[in-house]
This record gives C-alpha cells, structure tokens and sequence, in this order.
C-alpha cells in the first residue's frame, strides 16, 4: 500500500512507513532564488600521457600518497586511474587528486604563465606552514626542478613550477588571514618578484608583510 503524508490519517500508517515517509518530507529541498556557495573545489582529475612518469612525479617530488585505482572489470572497459591524497592533520582523503592515463594527449608545450594552449592555466597546492613550505621549495630545488616564477603575493608566498605534462602549478603557503582578508581585491593584484634560482630563491621575509585593508 503507498501511503503519503498529505492524503492519509497519521493513526493509519504504520510506524515504519510513517518513519520512511518523515525522513523523506525531511529531505524534500525548498528551492532556493539563487544558487548555493560550495566550500570549494573538492577535487581535481588529470588527464596524463604516462601514468608512471606522472606518478612518480606526483608522489616523489610533490609528496601526495597514493590511496586507490581503478581495478579491472570484465564487463565494462576501464581507463588506467589511480587517485592521491595530500596530509589532512595526519590523515588521508579520500582522494584530493586523481590521474587518468590518456597516451594520446599533445606533448607539454613551453611553460608560460599567460600564453600557453593548455585549458589548465595552473593548480595551486597549499604546504601546511612556511617552515613544510621552505623545506619543500629546497627539496625541489634539489631534484633539479626549475622554478619559473617565484612571488609573494598578497595572501600567499608562491614558486610555480610545471609537471611533466605541462601543467603550471604552484606551491604555496598561506598567509594568515588578518593580513589580506580586510582586502581581498588589493592582496590578490599585489606582487613581489623575486629571483627563481640558488639561495635567494629561498629567502622569505615575513617581516616586511604587508597587510591590506579599505580605506
């Protein structure tokens, strides 16, 4: 028998059915004017030419670990993925990035901030503190990897390197939250080059911060 709250008795439905049928009235979304804010990005898939030269990449130089892949179904054809996750206060994702093996994509044309054919223009990896951020941007350096762009920006202090698709990214820290949220238009359109190679690459003044705010 289908019951529905709005057309029968309360007394005349059973308590199991009338436990189903609250839970879903509960759940039934008053349709909003505009859309919902999300927290943000939950994830992000790549697409890679080579799953084991990304991987390596991806686990060797930029630290994620590896947390799953896709396994082989008979009846359904598969693509090579596997899916990482970065250090969430000492505990794994689910997965905050995925790779899919695609041979077929173009080789990586030459890094270029603002002229480049890739769709991706770059993926912004946090490090948890300037001290994890310090040491990463010496591990990099130590693996021979070159860095195209070295900033501090408004709300954060970045270096952008690529992978080996092409792919911009840039490693970062975050600035805390008092110094560019009383303006958040003028932190983002400020920047501070600095050089990209040897020990003044490394070198981060948190002295001389600027801290933004309107008038």
């Amino acid at each position: 028998m289908r019951y529905t709250l709005e057309n029968t008795p309360p007394n005349s439905i059973p308590d199991e059915q009338k436990e189903i049928l609250m839970s879903k009235s509960a759940d039934t979304p008053t349709t909003p004017s505009e859309a919902v804010t999300p927290v943000g990005i939950n994830h992000l898939v790549l697409n890679v030419r080579n799953m084991e030269e990304s991987h390596k990449f991806w686990t060797e130089i930029m630290g994620f670990k590896q947390v799953g892949e896709l396994h082989p179904r008979p009846d359904v054809q598969r693509p090579k993925m596997r899916f990482y996750s970065g250090n969430h206060d000492g505990k794994l994702n689910h997965h905050d990035l995925a790779l899919v093996e695609m041979p077929t994509l173009p080789p990586p044309p030459p890094w270029s901030m603002f002229d480049s054919p890739l769709a991706i223009n770059h993926i912004a990896i946090a490090l948890p503190s300037r001290e994890a951020w310090l040491k990463q941007l010496a591990f990099l350096q130590s693996q021979g990897v070159p860095f195209h762009r070295r900033v501090n920006h408004g709300m954060t202090h970045s270096v952008y390197i690529n992978d080996p698709n092409g792919y911009g990214i840039e490693v970062l820290y975050e600035l805390p939250r008092e110094v560019w949220e009383g303006d958040i238009d003028a932190a983002l359109n400020y920047a501070e080059r600095l050089p990209t190679e040897g020990e003044a690459a490394l070198v981060d003044d948190r002295a001389n911060v600027p801290v933004f705010s309107k008038p």
